[in-house]
């Protein structure tokens, strides 16, 4: 038998996961004292397969849930622990930029090892390494596109669009999104001058008359997302809309894009937000499968 574990802010897609993996599915309580500490109610007992879903979206307050969540649950009788973050915080920060920097990609992510038989998430902002193979013992952390769902839900929604990464960095994405749904693509890249400044070089391709939407694993504040749209706009393109799989949208980001010109802006649900359009549970529920299969290590 299993179960699965989440919170109440993550219902919705839980709902969803739950229902695709046919098991029951408990909402782990919370409550925040005074001075900030947090209790947590788990149901007891707990099956011997336990799979845990929680997003690390603002993540700080969510990585001491989990620190306390995962040994409760060893506690109370879970003998094989995975966790499902949708979203996997903390994976920009790789290198030491600056002397006594805290590489913080493989800190989080060796400490999530630790307290976890197996980890799955979806699109994590892997710049300078190839998989999480490299940061956690090998096999533990299995990593998911999204962005097949988004390109065929953009072939539906935008026949015969042009899809563009912003830059360099969202290359690995658009490829993918491009091949799974038959649609013309293309890459930017950003132009460095100085440490401080950056400006996007989008590629040369013809887009005038034609519907575009940009793609990327992410949206944090939205602004190279909005300048590529209006580079796009003032060369003719008839449209400018939005694929993300990573609904952050910090701050003003989704005003910006819209005085921008941006139209229609879409999700996976992976961090819950009105821009959901696309559901990852399906994805989730066959990586949890596999992974709770017999045998599998982790």
């Amino acid at each position: 038998m299993r179960l699965l574990l989440a919170f109440d802010d993550e219902l919705a897609l839980a709902q969803q996961l739950a229902a695709e993996l046919g098991c029951p599915l408990h909402t782990i309580q919370r409550h925040t004292f005074p001075d900030g500490e947090m209790r947590l109610v788990l149901p007891k007992p707990l099956p011997e397969h336990v799979v845990l879903l929680r997003g690390l979206q603002q993540p700080n307050d969510k990585l001491v849930e989990l620190m306390i969540a995962a040994p409760t649950a060893r506690e109370l009788g879970a003998k094989r622990l995975l966790l499902v973050t949708p979203y996997l915080a903390y994976m920009r920060q790789d290198m030491e930029f600056t002397p006594g920097e805290a590489v913080s990609q493989r800190h989080i992510a060796r400490l999530l090892s630790q307290h976890f038989d197996a980890l799955i998430t979806v699109d994590p902002h892997l710049h300078r390494i190839a998989s999480l193979d490299e940061v956690m013992p090998a096999g533990q952390g299995r990593a998911l596109s999204a962005a097949p769902l988004l390109g065929r839900w953009i072939a539906q929604q935008r026949p015969g669009a042009l899809l563009i990464g912003p830059d360099e960095e969202s290359a690995q994405w658009v490829a993918e999104a491009a091949a799974a749904a038959g649609l013309a693509h293309a890459v930017g890249r950003k132009l460095r001058q100085g440490d401080h400044q950056v400006q996007l070089a989008l590629p040369e391709v013809e887009v005038a008359g034609r519907p575009v939407v940009l793609l990327d694993d992410m949206a944090s504040t939205g602004r190279t997302l909005v300048g590529a749209a209006e580079q796009l706009l003032v060369r003719g393109a008839a449209s400018i809309d939005v694929a993300v799989t990573h609904a952050l949208f910090n701050g003003d980001a989704l005003l910006a894009l819209r005085a921008a010109g941006v139209g229609a802006i879409w999700s996976a649900n992976t961090v819950p937000h009105a821009s959901n359009a696309v559901s990852i549970a399906p994805l989730l529920a066959r990586a949890v499968d596999e992974a709770l299969q017999p045998g599998q290590a982790g």
